[in-house]
């Protein structure tokens, strides 16, 4: 089984949270994370997977651009996304630069897909997903850790 962990970034925050949240799928016995950029990923790659857990840094309050992208390119596959597990994660700038609104978007497409959403585990911050300023912290890390480990693991029960 495995989980998807896509993200844009642009400084590289991102991708490191990104790099802990796989690191907290990988945890759950008998599920594999694939990490990929935007850039990277395929439409094979979402079809493979039975969750995402897709991050952005804050782009005027919404996902980046590059995250829309893909997901309005592969809009076709949408109905073949149904009932896998969706999660998002998001860095910023500042303290109040957006962060959950900006995972509400991703959140928004996922919906759209038909996707069943979570967010990051009570044990975590219990909200929307994962978030930091600027580079993650060891706190933020563990949080990462435990959404990816939420996800893969209700990704292997609903299997």
């Amino acid at each position: 089984m495995e989980i998807l962990v896509l993200y844009y970034s642009k400084t590289g925050n991102t991708k490191k949270l990104a790099e802990a949240i796989a690191k907290g799928v990988e945890e759950v016995d008998g599920v594999k994370a694939n990490l990929r950029s935007t850039q990277e990923v395929t439409k094979e790659d979402f079809l493979n997977a039975a969750g995402v857990i897709a991050g952005s840094p804050v782009y005027f309050g919404v996902m980046a651009s590059d995250l829309k992208r893909v997901f309005d390119e592969f809009v076709s596959i949408r109905k073949k996304m149904e009932n896998k597990i969706g999660a998002a994660f998001a860095t910023s700038g500042d303290l109040t630069g957006g962060k959950e609104t900006t995972m509400m978007s991703i959140i928004q497409a996922m919906l759209i897909y038909g996707m069943i959403i979570v967010g990051d585990p009570m044990s975590a911050t219990g909200h929307y997903g994962v978030a930091c300023v600027g580079a993650p912290d060891e706190k933020s890390v563990e949080n990462g850790k435990k959404l990816g480990k939420r996800v893969a693991e209700l990704a292997k029960k609903i299997a």
